[in-house]
């Protein structure tokens, strides 16, 4: 009789845990900058990550999921549901000197989160969508509190860019010294133990490791054999000494290190102000690892810049204990145009952007109500997915990507994209052919520009302080 009435309680949690719509959650983005899939240690990795791990262990581990193959698009595409390429950001970064930036008829997520009455939205760490005018930074954007860096690849310890201090609280310059992954850790906790038990909050939360230059912590180098007697790794460019070892990989290893225990001290946040049963945390990464700059592609094809596995297929994991049952791997196509109107759909928003979405909603997935959901993921550049099938066109643009004829694979039995099977398939390498058109022939009305133009005789802003 104890037994089955046990059984009975433990059925009635179970159903009013999964079962049961949860509240509004509060909703933590973590996005690491450059992460190789090979770099995690559940993908395989000897690179120490247990609170990712762990992450990955009570979470869904979202087996192929997608991005672009470089930073600021990706970081675009998250934040407005659309594909970059619409709004002119598909072949390049925002670099220093640009004066291009995401356009602002786009919506971004916090401005719709908004709507649903999360009123803190914090975006903290590195930026990359824009900064030579006011409008394109993250307060205009609708976030209400900013941490963190408009730049990419800065220097970690003197948080500068092009020669001059690009650490910014809000709008204002602030001279907070440290490790900068320290700093947005310490930022991002701070933020959770100041939003908690008031309405749902949205931190976003973007990393700039393991993105180079390589600069870890003494600390963390020492925990993969760092000897301070032996060289440093050649290095050439802006930044100093401070922060290399002995080799890329070593350093790599630990920066990634220090960005796990980061993620650890985030969740240890939600944990300590009890509110990590209603938090939906989600942990990617933009793009793959760079091409000997000491990441990882593990056992996937290609590298960041590349529409191969090792660019675009990003280790992703969402963890929401309330909300959906964890421990579990799915393998649904999915990607980052998808998180806007998969988290407005659960935070209860009607209402829609001005502009139609490429995402979709998933959370049927990610709830297990279906099993898989029917649709064309675009990669770029003549390449899409649809179920099993990955169709890459030659000679479509990126000029990291040399084909000199199309390629079709079945990436549920060939993960390392090696096995063409066009001859074999030719009704579906025609039905590919027909979906990637009308992506890739999209025209916007303003494109990034080639990163070189504008850099000569460029002069950064002071403590990059943008005033109009």
């Amino acid at each position: 009789m104890k037994k089955i009435l046990l059984f009975f309680i433990i059925l009635t949690v179970y159903t009013t845990v999964y079962s049961q719509p949860a509240k509004r959650p509060n909703i933590v983005i973590i996005l690491a900058d450059d992460l190789g899939w090979g770099d995690l240690g559940f993908h395989g990795s000897d690179i120490q990550t247990p609170n990712i791990d762990r992450l990955a262990n009570e979470g869904l581990v979202m087996n192929q999921f997608y991005t672009a193959p470089i930073c600021s698009p990706s970081r675009a595409g998250l934040m407005t549901g659309r594909y970059p390429n619409r709004f002119g950001l598909r072949h390049n970064v925002i670099p220093p000197w640009s004066k291009f930036g995401v356009d602002t008829s786009e919506t971004f997520l916090p401005e719709m989160l908004e709507k649903a009455g999360y009123k803190n939205r914090a975006a903290i760490g590195k930026w990359h969508l824009g900064e030579s005018y006011k409008k394109f930074l993250p307060l205009q954007r609708g976030f209400t509190h900013f941490y963190g860096f408009y730049n990419g690849a800065f220097d970690y310890f003197t948080h500068q860019r092009e020669g001059e201090l690009d650490w910014h609280n809000d709008e204002a310059v602030s001279h907070d010294t440290g490790y900068s992954t320290d700093l947005i850790t310490r930022e991002a906790v701070m933020c959770i133990h100041q939003y908690a038990g008031k309405s749902p909050f949205f931190v976003y939360v973007a990393y700039n490791a393991p993105h180079g230059p390589l600069q870890a912590k003494k600390e963390d180098l020492l925990r993969y054999g760092f000897d301070e007697n032996k060289p440093l790794f050649p290095h050439k460019g802006a930044y100093g000494q401070k922060g290399r070892g002995n080799n890329k990989r070593q350093t790599y290893s630990a920066m990634v290190t220090c960005m796990d225990r980061g993620v650890g001290q985030i969740l240890q946040a939600l944990k300590d102000m009890h509110i990590d049963q209603n938090t939906l945390v989600l942990f990617l990464s933009d793009n793959g690892a760079q091409k000997g700059a000491g990441g990882s592609s593990g056992a996937l094809r290609g590298w960041k810049f590349q529409e191969w596995a090792g660019g675009v297929r990003s280790p992703a994991i969402i963890r929401w204990p309330s909300g959906l049952k964890g421990g579990r791997e799915i393998d649904q196509v999915a990607g980052y145009v998808d998180v806007m109107p998969t988290f407005l759909n659960l935070a209860g928003v009607k209402e829609k952007p001005k502009k139609p979405f490429d995402g979709i909603n998933i959370l049927p997935v990610l709830k297990g109500k279906v099993k898989q959901i029917d649709r064309y993921f675009y990669l770029g550049y003549g390449a899409i997915i649809h179920g099993p099938w990955q169709l890459v066109t030659a000679n479509a643009g990126n000029s990291a990507m040399k084909e000199q004829k199309d390629l079709l694979f079945n990436i549920l039995k060939d993960s390392t994209e090696h096995y063409n099977v066009i001859e074999k398939q030719p009704d579906i390498y025609k039905d590919l052919q027909r979906a990637v058109l009308p992506f890739d022939q999209i025209k916007p009305a303003h494109e990034v520009p080639s990163y070189g133009q504008g850099r000569k005789g460029f002069v950064a802003p002071k403590d990059w302080i943008i005033t109009k």
